[in-house]
C-alpha cells in the first residue's frame, strides 16, 4: 500500500470540519498541514490534530510534505490556490465551483496537465448511494428510454442561516453557482454530459439582511441573479429543466425527477449522500422505494478525496476536474444564455465517470 497520501487543506471556514472528520484516521491519507489567511485559526485547529502543523498558505503550497491541496476557500479564491499549488507540482482537489470564472477553470487544468498533476473537484456527495442507486437504476433500465428530468432547487437565501453570507451574492456565487453543480454533476451521472442551455435569471432585491452571528442586521450588497432556471440539452438527446433560486420560500418538487418511457425515479437531495430512490411503473399505482444498490455507503464530504487519492491507471477520479469544467461552462453558459437570450452550445464535454459499487463505510480506504 506504501505511504499514507500527504494533504494539506487551505481554508479553514465552516466546511472544513465535515472534511477533517473524514479524513483524519484513515489509512491512505495522512493530513500534514493546514493554513487559513486567519494564523489563529489555522494554529487552533492544527492543535487539535496531532502531527499537524500550522503554516502559511504560501508556505503551504510549496511545502515537501504535502502531496496534495485541499483547497477549501471561498470560490473567488480557488483559481489562484489552485494554480499556486500546481506550480510547485501539487495535486489539487478543491470545493465547488472549479473557479469563479470558466477562463481561469481552463487555466487551471491545463497547467495542471502540463505539471503533470491531477485536479479534482467536489461536489462528491453524487457519490453517495443517493445519486448512485438512482444511477444504477436508470442504467438497469428501470424506466426504459430516458426522456427529460427536472431538477429543482428553492429557498430565501442562505443569508438567513450563514453569519458571513457575503460570497453568496457576488460574482463565483448566486444560486446556480453555489447549488447548481449539485445538481448537474448529478445530471452527468445519470444522463451524460451536456451538450446546448437556454437559460433565463431574475434578482429579487439588491440587498439581503444578515440573519444570524455577529453581523445580525447588517445590509449586503446583491451583485448576481438570485434565480436562474434554464433548460439543459444532453448529449444523449434527454431534456432537463432546471430551477435554482435563492428567491423562494419552499418547494414540494422532488429534488430530481428522471422520466423514461416506462417509469419516472425521483432521487434525494444531491446535496447529501444518501436518501430514498423511489420509482414509479408505468400501469403501476404506488411509488416502490429501491434499496441502496450503488454507492459509499455512509458517506460524507471528503469520500470525493478518498477517492481520488484510490484513482489510478485503471480509471480516472470520479470527481474530477475535467467534470468540474463541463459542469461550470454548463453554468455560465445557462446565465449568458439569460443574458444575450439564445441558445448556447457547450464547448466542453466529459465521460460520465465509473459508477461506484456499493462499497460499505469500513472498505474505504
Amino acid at each position: 500500500m506504501g505511504e499514507p497520501h500527504r494533504v494539506g487543506v487551505v481554508g479553514l471556514g465552516v466546511i472544513s470540519r465535515a472534511y477533517l472528520d473524514t479524513l483524519v484516521g484513515r489509512t491512505a491519507v495522512r493530513v500534514t498541514a493546514v493554513a487559513d489567511l486567519d494564523a489563529s485559526r489555522s494554529a487552533a485547529v492544527a492543535a487539535e490534530l496531532p502531527g499537524v502543523r500550522a503554516l502559511s498558505v504560501a508556505e503551504l503550497l510549496s511545502d515537501p510534505d504535502v502531496d496534495t491541496v485541499l483547497n477549501l476557500t471561498v470560490p473567488a479564491a480557488h483559481a489562484e490556490i489552485a494554480l499556486g499549488a500546481v506550480a510547485h507540482g501539487k495535486h489539487v482537489y478543491g470545493e465547488k465551483p472549479l473557479a469563479a470564472e470558466l477562463t481561469d477553470a481552463h487555466a487551471v487544468l491545463e497547467a495542471a496537465a502540463k505539471a503533470a498533476v491531477r485536479v479534482g473537484c467536489a461536489p462528491d456527495t453524487v457519490l453517495g448511494t443517493g445519486v448512485q442507486t438512482a444511477r444504477a437504476a436508470v442504467e438497469a433500465g428501470s424506466v426504459g428510454r430516458p426522456l427529460f428530468a427536472s431538477a429543482v432547487m428553492v429557498t430565501p437565501g442562505h443569508e438567513r442561516w450563514h453569519p458571513h453570507p457575503d460570497f453568496y451574492y457576488v460574482p463565483g456565487g448566486g444560486p446556480l453557482l453555489d447549488m447548481g453543480p449539485y445538481y448537474l454533476s448529478s445530471l452527468v451521472h445519470l444522463l451524460g454530459p451536456v451538450r446546448a442551455v437556454i437559460g433565463a435569471s431574475s434578482r429579487l432585491r439588491s440587498e439581503r439582511v444578515i440573519g444570524s452571528g455577529p453581523r445580525a442586521g447588517e445590509r449586503i450588497p446583491v451583485e448576481v441573479d438570485s434565480h436562474v432556471s434554464g433548460v439543459l440539452e444532453h448529449e444523449g438527446g434527454a431534456l432537463t429543466t432546471l430551477t435554482t433560486s435563492f428567491d423562494g420560500v419552499a418547494t414540494t418538487a422532488a429534488p430530481i425527477e428522471v422520466h423514461g418511457e416506462t417509469g419516472t425515479l425521483t432521487v434525494p437531495d444531491p446535496n447529501t449522500f444518501d436518501g430514498d430512490v423511489r420509482l414509479l411503473e408505468l400501469g403501476g399505482t404506488e411509488w416502490r422505494t429501491l434499496p441502496p444498490s450503488a454507492g459509499y455507503a455512509g458517506a460524507a464530504r471528503g469520500v470525493g478525496l478518498l477517492d481520488f487519492v484510490a484513482a489510478d491507471g485503471d480509471r480516472a477520479p470520479r470527481a474530477s476536474g475535467e467534470l468540474a469544467l463541463h459542469v461550470l461552462e454548463t453554468m455560465t453558459a445557462l446565465l449568458r444564455s439569460s443574458a444575450e437570450g439564445r441558445r448556447i452550445e457547450l464547448s466542453t464535454s466529459v465521460r460520465r465517470p465509473a459508477p461506484v459499487p456499493l462499497t460499505p463505510r469500513e472498505e474505504w480506504r
